[in-house]
């Protein structure tokens, strides 16, 4: 049995005049990539110069203007990379390269060494707040640490005078989330003030759910909290750095940002210590979703988890938001048939705007194919076989057939799993084009008789084929060939054939295009009812190319 007495609840803060349960997100947020720094020190195998370079290029091509690189004084491969992409001028003069250094002298030192020559830096300082490290890991009260967070800043700011680029700010109470707000405020604006924040030269604080600890809401409640009891907020760029350890980092974020933050750091597909940081990625492509531009260039997901893979040399899950490989996939019937009436209503309306179920956004346009999006196991329905056909091959089977070929299809599938598109279409061509035994039409010859008085019907066929191999010709009339050739037919053997319903397309566009027709066929001394299709330069022949395809389905010779 789990112990679950072992654990207490996390206390929440009382704070019943929120206000962001009543706001929606309108706009992206200042993104920071910390790729390179949470999720670079959280890999098995970490990253090597080359790859942080590629890496970092990347990082800029998607749009990012903030980038942590690390910790330059604490790391020969970080400092050397960071000296690199000074040397090679591969930092864009409108790009923040972000640093992370803790408030020790010695690291503030090494950490200005490494980034002479850079235009515009973001020097970013922390201490632990929380109660708990305050007691367990520093053994120091509340004013020994707030006193650790201004030394770092006084040391930053002494540099920073001399440095001859742009210097910015960044303090974190590290464990935000497992500190009193009233004491995270103290220390924050203590350290705003050693800083001398102005709006045209602001501190960004940063709130970091390093370990999520309890729902998101709460995590709002506190950002909310500070973003109402800073002292001047127009001097301070808010950050939030969201973890993930409850599963929900992509939550807090979102309500983070509804809560007042200005600015969010996180990592591409979430990499980081543990479960991991918050996913850039998913909080964009929401955001995309609901008609908010990302500011992000993300159009092009697959070379963005191709890079990100073979860097970081960790698989995206299947079923990774956006990312995974069957997330647009619908293997469910009832998905399948939903995906598949959504698309056809879009065509049909000619609407711009994306209204499909189960699908919140169009795949192609973050680069993904249509490829996946059906696919076809024996848990798989009518509609996605008809999804297929439409979509791959440009066959559009009339409704009352989805059924009929989807049985074939499921009877395929239950004996080898999951049946690719290629496979179905193949069978397709085996059930019903190909369907030429017993009997196989070869030739037709149409008289027009709607001058001719002595009859009734205003078309008579000629029909050569062969039957079980034997060649024959009949005639038949009738009004129109499908009727006159059915006549036939029925003459010719005795049948009592109906045919229930016709239809008719374009496979393909121009002139040279072949028709598909479709006849649903009854036998009326049995009550069987089959489909049957043809296909043609000429649709006349497509039609009758379905007659004989449906007789020979229902087995009447």
């Amino acid at each position: 049995m789990l112990n679950y007495k072992r654990y207490v609840k996390n206390p929440v803060l009382n704070y019943p005049e929120r206000e962001w349960p009543n706001k929606e997100i309108e706009k992206a947020p200042i993104w920071c990539s910390v790729d390179l720094r949470d999720g670079n020190q959280a890999l098995i195998d970490p990253m090597v110069v080359d790859e942080k370079i590629e890496f970092f290029q990347y990082l800029v091509k998607l749009g990012f203007k903030e980038i942590e690189i690390g910790f330059p004084s604490a790391s020969q491969i970080e400092y050397d990379f960071l000296r690199q992409l000074v040397d090679r001028k591969l930092i864009p003069d409108d790009v923040w390269v972000q640093v992370l250094v803790q408030c020790r002298e010695e690291l503030v030192e090494r950490t200005f060494e490494s980034i002479e020559g850079i235009k515009n830096v973001i020097v970013h300082i922390y201490n632990s707040t929380s109660t708990l490290q305050r007691d367990v890991v520093f053994h120091k009260n509340k004013q020994e640490i707030l006193d650790i967070a201004v030394a770092g800043t006084k040391m930053v700011k002494e540099r920073a005078a001399k440095f001859p680029g742009n210097i910015r700010l960044e303090y974190s109470p590290e464990s935000f989330t497992g500190t009193e707000v009233d004491y995270a405020l103290e220390v924050c604006t203590a350290v705003q003030r050693e800083w001398g924040a102005t709006p045209e030269n602001p501190i960004i604080i940063n709130l970091p759910s390093t370990v999520e600890m309890t729902t998101p809401n709460v995590y709002a409640d506190q950002i909310e909290w500070m973003n109402k009891h800073f002292e001047n907020r127009d001097s301070i760029i808010l950050s939030i750095h969201p973890h993930n350890d409850r599963g929900t980092g992509v939550a807090s974020c979102e309500l983070a940002l509804l809560a007042g933050a200005d600015r969010v750091e996180g990592t591409l597909f979430g990499n980081g210590e543990r479960t991991g940081n918050l996913d850039i990625m998913v909080v964009a492509y929401n955001m995309f979703s609901q008609g908010i531009d990302p500011e992000l260039a993300i159009e092009h997901i697959n070379e963005s988890i191709e890079i990100y893979e073979r860097c970081c040399k960790i698989p995206i899950h299947p079923r990774h938001p956006y990312a995974g490989k069957l997330v647009f996939t619908a293997f469910s019937g009832s998905h399948q048939d939903a995906i598949n009436k959504g698309v056809q209503a879009m065509k049909d309306r000619n609407s711009e705007i994306w209204q499909v179920p189960y699908l919140p956004i169009d795949p192609s346009d973050i680069g993904r194919e249509y490829e996946p999006i059906v696919r076809i196991n024996s848990q798989s329905g009518k509609g996605g076989v008809a999804f297929i056909m439409d979509i791959y091959f440009g066959y559009k089977l009339p409704k009352a057939m989805h059924k009929e070929f989807a049985n074939v299809i499921q009877a395929l599938s239950e004996k080898q799993g999951e049946v690719s598109p290629d496979e179905i279409n193949a069978k397709f061509q085996e059930e019903y084009i190909d369907k030429k035994e017993p009997l196989h039409f070869r030739k037709l010859k149409v008289d027009d008789l709607s001058g001719e008085v002595e009859t009734s019907f205003d078309t008579k066929v000629t029909v050569e084929y062969t039957d079980h191999g034997v060649s024959k010709t009949i005639e038949g009339v009738g009004n129109g060939p499908i009727d006159a050739v059915k006549r036939a037919i029925q003459e010719e053997y005795n049948f009592d054939i109906k045919i229930l319903d016709f239809s008719e397309h374009a496979l393909q566009s121009g002139s040279n295009s072949k028709a598909a027709a479709y006849i649903h066929l009854l036998d009326a001394n049995t009550g069987n009812v089959t489909y049957g299709v043809g296909e043609s330069s000429n649709i006349t022949r497509a039609s009758v190319r379905a007659i004989f395809s449906a007789i020979n389905r229902l087995e009447l010779c």
